[in-house]
């Protein structure tokens, strides 16, 4: 067994493990992780007697809550924008390799699975939820906005419950995230011993996930897809905040979700979720390549901004949970400052090895 500070690798039999062990920080992702993840599944990648490879994580709480954007923060607070990016650029290629790996990948995801987490996990060819998964793309309360190819994998949900997650950062659980396509398989974490023995044997990945799935629950958003397909398929942020607003004028479950929705989205970052909105408009154009492009001029534009070191301090940093973002109002956005994000090249673009 090989061990890297936050992260251990170990080959059983024919199966290649990897596990973050982080369970302090929930599994946070920083930068010597992601790229010790890289080299160990560089290596993984041409060694004859790994025939797959798994991904879990330590502790029960969570799987991974991201990347660690303190860090981040800290970094670009510092004038130390290029270690910021370079973050970002070495994150995204590990997405990007993890989704064309050569040799069958799966994720074993129970507890919290946001942002990052979602990126080293969410590409893979199989992706395994467990009975207490909490999974959320929450980064437009901090200033950020869904990446590690949420522009790619979002809008492809079904219906428009993708677009729902980026603009407002929502939590579902296991049954909602099985309904919308975000997991293959659902398998009992009791089970998840004998998965890792059966394909330790060399058994093939595809026939013991079937073997071993249960039939996920009933979804519990069920009765509120009509609406969020309604709402969120709007063609401007402030069409689908109208639209919110026109829906909780009402009585009942549809008109509470409604005002909850439309007080989450005004709480965020405008211009984070502008992005977010923008990103749902574009991804359907681009492949996953395309689409972590995108997010690399965005994320380093980001970096040149405000919104995201406020939204780091409110939120985990002074932790007093009122960012004061600038502009203060989505109706104070200029949609051509948010086209400029993704439009204008880098000098330095995003290169996907």
């Amino acid at each position: 067994m090989t061990h890297s500070i936050g992260i251990r690798f170990e080959q059983s039999g024919a199966l290649g493990i990897i596990t973050l062990d982080r369970p302090k920080a929930l599994n946070a992702i920083d930068h010597a992780m992601v790229r010790a993840m890289r080299a160990q599944l560089d290596q993984w990648a041409v060694d004859p007697s790994v025939a797959h490879v798994l991904l879990r994580a330590a502790g029960e709480k969570a799987f991974c809550v991201g990347g660690d954007v303190r860090h981040m923060h800290d970094h670009g607070k510092a004038g130390n924008k290029e270690l910021a990016r370079n973050f970002w650029r070495d994150e995204y290629q590990l997405n990007h390799f993890i989704s064309r790996y050569p040799k069958p990948y799966v994720s074993l995801v129970d507890g919290l699975c946001f942002g990052g987490g979602f990126g080293v996990s969410g590409h893979g060819r199989y992706r395994v939820a467990g009975e207490r998964l909490g999974f959320a793309m929450p980064e437009v309360a901090i200033g950020l906005f869904p990446d590690v190819g949420g522009t790619y994998v979002l809008p492809r949900l079904k219906g428009w419950s993708g677009t729902w997650l980026a603009m407002t950062g929502a939590r579902i659980g296991l049954s909602d995230a099985m309904a919308i396509g975000l997991y293959t398989h659902h398998v009992p974490v009791a089970r998840w011993p004998e998965l890792i023995e059966r394909l330790s044997r060399g058994e093939e990945m595809g026939a013991v996930l079937a073997s071993l799935a249960a039939a996920p629950p009933q979804p519990s958003l069920g009765p509120l897809y009509p609406l969020i397909d309604r709402v969120f398929a709007g063609t401007s942020v402030l069409a689908v905040l109208a639209a919110l607003d026109y829906s909780a004028r009402g009585e009942g479950v549809e008109a509470e979700f409604a005002r909850l929705q439309a007080a989450t989205i005004r709480r965020a970052s405008p211009t984070s979720v502008n992005i977010a909105f923008q990103q749902m408009q574009r991804g359907l154009h681009h492949d996953l390549g395309g689409c972590l492009t995108l997010e690399f001029r965005v994320v380093s534009r980001v970096l040149d901004g405000h919104d995201f070191y406020e939204g780091v301090r409110a939120v985990l940093v002074d932790k007093d949970q009122t960012p004061r973002w600038r502009p203060e109002r989505l109706e104070d956005i200029d949609p051509g400052a948010i086209d400029a994000l993704f439009d204008v090249p880098l000098p330095d673009e995003l290169v996907l090895t």
